[in-house]
């Protein structure tokens, strides 16, 4: 399983060799941009998004411009998340659509941007039966998820550590699709992490506020840190190598 890491530092791109995971929101709002040395992949912000407005108020055109900007200045953008739609029940109330709703808007959402850029489909859902029937929904628009390198798997991330979202994973990778998982920590990584060919996160930085600065920093907190979020990037790994070692 390939781990990316999460940031909310853009100049990370340019001094860290280790596959990133950068929002569209932190990236947006920066005039120059460095130059990657490693692979990083794009997030595009759409849960803060929506939680803020109920809504996507990115044009999409503008978020497809921004992508191809990134493609070319930064470099070595290995993909991009589409302008999806969250199904959290939070998120749902925020918006006064249902699953499904959600589930139609990010296909349709999907099939604007695929020949635009390097962008990977969603699947988002709340229960098994969702995402099942997303899976049908880009069967339905001829989109065999199966066949495509990556998927993103939307919606686990605040209940990642759940015996449903084991479930979840196991059965749409044994359908043969390669799911990426946003934001899974340790604990579901140590889970059901085998099933999956990638993930994100950057719980590090959470962690890290609740911390002691590492022996020679000398910033107050350790939360925007590279040192302390390659250690635990180093930490999750050994947790990949040895999942028993959690439980």
């Amino acid at each position: 399983m390939e781990f990316w890491l999460g940031t909310h530092e853009p100049a990370w791109l340019g001094r860290l060799n280790v596959p990133l995971f950068v929002s569209h929101r932190r990236l947006a709002r920066r005039r120059s941009l460095p130059r990657a040395i490693g692979s990083w992949a794009l997030d595009s912000g759409g849960f803060t998004e929506l939680s803020m407005h109920g809504g996507w108020r990115t044009p999409r055109e503008a978020y497809v411009e921004a992508v191809a900007r990134y493609s070319e200045e930064i470099g070595k953008l290995a993909w991009a998340a589409p302008m999806d739609w969250m199904c959290e029940p939070i998120m749902l109330a925020t918006t006064g659509l249902s699953v499904r709703e959600h589930q139609e808007r990010t296909v349709v959402n999907y099939l604007e941007l695929r020949d635009r850029g390097p962008f990977v489909p969603v699947l988002q859902g709340w229960t098994l039966t969702d995402y099942e029937r997303c899976v049908g929904l880009y069967e339905e628009a001829g989109v065999d998820l199966a066949t495509l390198p990556l998927v993103g798997l939307g919606s686990v991330c605040r209940r990642q550590h759940s015996w449903e979202i084991g479930t979840i994973v196991g059965e749409l990778s044994g359908r043969g699709i390669s799911l990426h998982g946003f934001g899974v920590k340790k604990v579901g990584l140590a889970k059901y992490g085998h099933a999956l060919a990638s993930a994100d996160s950057m719980a590090w930085s959470f962690r890290a506020r609740r911390s002691p600065p590492l022996p020679g920093c000398t910033h107050k907190s350790c939360s925007s840190c590279a040192h302390f979020a390659l250690r635990w990037r180093d930490e999750l790994l050994a947790v990949l190598e040895q999942p028993d070692a959690l439980f």
